[in-house]
């Protein structure tokens, strides 16, 4: 259990500041940029710690209907920090200053294209959420003690790939990578472990 307070924020950000991320120069430069966020906020019950997850609207153009952390494609000068903060904003009418950053996890390059930083911070006041519904449709909190269970996440193979497909089960539903993939590593830096995940492959329908 991790309560929603000041010692668990302490906590994960230590947690985050002892993470070593692979090095910039370690990656592809051809890749668009994007972000995206583990927004650490109070569960809707008992007072432990969760993060954001989203439902993308169904009229999207790319990945309609899927589980995503909310996050997008950085702008023509912004950081990845700068893109997140402002993406969580437009999607949950969530604002947030930069000394909320806890901390950032390994860029995931993705098969669409993209290059994708995530961005943990500490979401102190998220009771007024609004979901943006022209790019979300639902909001949910996920206890961190749900990602801890030994059977939250597994891997399988698929044909079209010799990388090991990772999925992370929650509500009946399967989420797969990118998503499950950064959740899968935030996971590991909550418990001291220095995992990578930029080989855990994406399943055949999101490589476009």
């Amino acid at each position: 259990m991790r309560p929603f307070g000041d010692a668990t924020r302490r906590n994960i950000a230590a947690a985050c500041a002892s993470f070593a991320r692979l090095p910039d120069e370690a990656v592809p430069s051809a890749l668009k940029r994007a972000a995206v966020v583990l927004a650490l906020t109070e569960s809707g019950d008992g007072g432990d710690t969760a993060f954001l997850l989203t439902k993308r609207a169904s009229h999207l153009r790319a990945h309609r209907g899927q589980w995503a952390l909310p996050g997008g494609r950085c702008d023509a000068g912004e950081t990845p920090v700068e893109a997140a903060l402002r993406e969580l904003d437009e999607e949950l009418a969530l604002k947030l200053p930069a000394e909320a950053v806890l901390g950032l996890l390994d860029d995931y390059p993705t098969r669409s294209g993209y290059l994708i930083t995530p961005v943990v911070v500490w979401a102190v006041d998220s009771a007024a959420i609004i979901p943006n519904p022209d790019e979300v449709a639902s909001v949910h909190r996920i206890a961190l003690d749900t990602i801890e269970r030994d059977e939250a996440f597994d891997f399988t193979a698929i044909p079209e790939s010799t990388r090991r497909v990772i999925r992370f089960h929650h509500q009946m539903s399967l989420i797969h990578a990118p998503t499950a993939a950064l959740i899968y590593q935030f996971r590991e830096v909550l418990a001291g472990r220095h995992t990578r995940v930029t080989d855990l492959e994406q399943p055949v329908f999101a490589w476009k």
